[in-house]
């Protein structure tokens, strides 16, 4: 009877604690020495960290309802289309560019229309894990959705620059919060052993996104219009969320209106928000422009890094301060497994998105192929990591350890983005199209570990802050790791072509991926593609480095049986 007072006095409501000053009832009153006898402190206001996992607890398993039959495969199309949008939201803009611009002359804001995106997206993802602790998750994960689509239709409907960035801002702002959102629905929806299999058929399917990303937006801005390239977002999101309102979700916070927004505004970390948004916004800067608009060694961009390393550590000091009330749950990403799931998203992703952006650049420079066909060239890895994504996820919801899959992901990330270090003009087929399958069964292996490390450890309650971070960690990774791979990009580029006599560098870097051949002489051709493929070349060092790193932490997940119920007496102590 004791331990069972325990358990529950544990998961006490977060709504409840967080009216009640942020504590739960037994621990209001109690003191805890200082190290004088003599005198005592009020214990620090924070919820035990130890509480039962959500998925280690038997007797709340067996009570928990869980989306079954066809209503699980129709809530998943839903969440998958909807995450699905979101990639393809930041790909599909890349082959619309030269249009959009031609359309508002406004070369000079090209960074803006992919800055934008990421600087909203990427600054109120933490936000977006309160939003899910307090209030009920559909409909949570409904409002990012509307809010999504509604910066689509602005982009779609835009008749200036500005209106457009403004577009990309607040499409930025939903998107925020509807990965992480699907991430909890499933946590909720069915139990731990099968998310294996669920997320991993989720994140394999919405990388889809990042190959037919340049095809439908090739493909739409040729023979219809960009702004065809976000109103394809509204009938999706559309079909999403009439499948979302038409099914039960099961949800572990029922409290709603005036209670929930008073538990948000109380756990509200405002000073925490003000030190994060300037850090991420300064550091973004500092890597979309350093080595393009201005060099590193400006002292615009040393301003921009000084600044938000700054801002960084009085942001890490306030946080450390704030315990589990604040914005980003260091209290949980302190946990080993749970800050190597964080390395692991980053680094990973970081991988897939340099080789979803430059791959195709080594097939329209190097191998002469169209942007369509380029991006259908993608598809030996994104085929590959559907298939292995679905095989694993079994199989993972077999053997019950996932530690396995995440150093044999990495091994093979490791070989294959080595393997992508070695292209050249001369690079047949096969090899290109065999080193991508190879990526592909690491990227499937691999890509649903992180979720599971983090929900198989972290408290029931802190999961949609823990996924919101998790999410974070990948959108910000992402955008820093291709603004420093453009950066070696370019300079590894320029390096080649001032090598090459008689031949004016910038001309040929004005001409662009595909328009090399008809700009450079064909006694000059191959020195100019040699040195493309040096560029891209350059970058998958960088990817191999992230692979390393990918690595190391992998073998840091630790060891447990996801499908055990009963919970271990480690994660009971405080």
């Amino acid at each position: 009877m004791e331990d069972s007072k325990n358990d529950s006095k544990r998961l006490e409501d977060p709504i409840s604690i967080a009216q009640s000053g942020g504590v739960s009832k037994d621990e209001r009153s109690h003191t805890v020495p200082t190290g004088n006898p003599s005198s005592t402190r009020p214990r620090k206001k924070e919820l035990p960290l130890s509480g039962k996992t959500c998925r280690e607890d038997a007797s709340q398993e067996e009570k928990q309802t869980y989306v079954t039959g066809w209503k699980l495969f129709s809530l998943m199309f839903a969440l998958i289309t909807s995450v699905f949008v979101v990639l393809l939201d930041m790909i599909i803009i890349v082959t619309a560019i030269p249009k959009i611009t031609s359309t508002f002359h406004s070369l000079s804001d090209v960074g803006w229309y992919g800055a934008a995106y990421n600087l909203a997206s990427s600054a109120l993802q933490p936000l977006a894990g309160k939003f899910y602790t307090y209030f009920q998750t559909k409909w949570t994960f409904l409002t990012y959705l509307f809010v999504f689509e509604v910066g689509s239709l602005v982009c779609a409907l835009a008749t200036s620059s500005s209106m457009f960035i403004a577009g990309r801002v607040v499409a930025g702002i939903g998107s925020s919060g509807l990965q992480s959102g699907a991430f909890s629905i499933i946590s909720d929806a069915a139990p731990l052993a099968k998310q294996p299999f669920l997320i991993g058929t989720t994140m394999a399917l919405v990388q889809l996104a990042t190959a037919s990303g340049p095809l439908v937006g090739g493909a739409l801005t040729e023979y219809a219009s960009w702004r065809w390239c976000f109103y394809i977002n509204l009938p999706i999101g559309a079909v999403a969320a009439a499948l979302i309102l038409l099914i039960g979700i099961p949800d572990r916070r029922q409290s709603t209106g005036s209670k929930a927004v008073k538990a948000v505004i109380a756990e509200y970390d405002v000073y925490g928000f003000l030190f994060f948004v300037p850090t991420l916004v300064m550091l973004l800067l500092a890597f979309e422009w350093g080595g393009s608009k201005f060099p590193f060694k400006s002292a615009t961009i040393i301003g921009l890094f000084l600044g938000g390393g700054i801002t960084a550590v009085l942001f890490i000091i306030w946080e450390s301060r704030q315990g589990q009330h604040a914005m980003i749950p260091l209290h949980i990403i302190r946990k080993r497994q749970n800050y190597s799931a964080c390395v692991i998203m980053l680094t990973l992703l970081g991988t897939v998105f340099i080789a979803s952006y430059y791959l195709p650049i080594y097939f329209q420079s190097v191998k002469g192929a169209s942007p369509f066909k380029a991006g259908a060239d993608m598809l030996y890895a994104i085929i590959t990591q559907i298939v292995i994504a679905l095989v694993s996820g079994v199989l993972c919801q077999k053997v019950g350890y996932y530690l396995p899959f995440a150093v044999a992901s990495a091994v093979l990330l490791c070989i294959g983005n080595g393997l992508f270090t070695t292209f050249s003009v001369h690079t047949i087929t096969a090899e290109w199209a065999g080193y991508q399958v190879l990526i592909g069964v690491g990227r499937g292996i691999g890509m649903q570990v992180p979720m599971i490390v983090v929900q198989a450890n972290t408290p029931r309650q802190f999961i949609p802050p823990a996924m919101a971070f998790l999410t974070f960690c990948q959108t910000f990774g992402g955008a820093v790791f291709l603004a420093v791979a453009n950066a070696i990009f370019n300079n590894q580029l320029q390096n080649g072509l001032e090598k090459i006599p008689d031949l004016d560098s910038d001309k040929i870097i004005r001409a662009g991926a595909f328009g090399i051949r008809e700009a450079v002489p064909a006694d000059k051709l191959e020195p100019v593609l040699e040195s493309y493929a040096d560029g891209v070349d350059s970058v998958f060092y960088l990817a191999l480095a992230q692979a390393i790193v990918c690595l190391v932490f992998s073998c840091m997940v630790g060891w447990k049986d996801i499908r055990k119920e009963e919970t271990s007496e480690e994660d009971k102590q405080t």
